[in-house]
């Protein structure tokens, strides 16, 4: 995939997520999401200490947060969201038990809007992102 600036993101955050992130990678260390596809907690992005997570072969990389933080989404989510734009938000509330904001009294969710033609078409011609491995 291309670096192409000019390409819209695949993954972004609202201020208030990044927020969480920059305080729970304070407590913790790197972390990482990975976008889930519905076994645990519905569609909600889980938030790991980096390594925690074993992205495989099949996982495709949207893109990063707060500057280091990267976002996965499993090959077959992907196909299913490939055409949206993704936001991690947090909202108060408690979320799954595994995703690392859970004792915290919040929790990430995802919203998302369907890209332009204009975007899926350069996203598109830009190629795949890549993938885990």
């Amino acid at each position: 995939m291309t670096t192409d600036d000019t390409l819209p993101p695949r993954i972004l955050a609202t201020p208030e997520a990044e927020g969480w992130i920059a305080r729970l990678a304070a407590a913790h260390g790197p972390l990482m999401f990975h976008q889930s596809g519905g076994c645990c907690d519905g569609s909600a992005p889980m938030c790991f200490v980096r390594g925690e997570f074993r992205v495989g072969a099949q996982d495709v990389l949207l893109g990063h947060l707060a500057g280091d933080t990267p976002v996965w989404i499993g090959a077959r989510q992907f196909e299913y969201w490939r055409h949206t734009q993704i936001t991690i938000d947090v909202v108060p509330g408690r979320g799954s038990g595994m995703s690392l904001e859970a004792p915290e009294g919040v929790r990430f969710v995802t919203r998302s809007r369907v890209f332009t033609d204009a975007e899926a078409a350069a996203l598109d011609a830009a190629g795949d992102p890549p993938k885990g491995g």
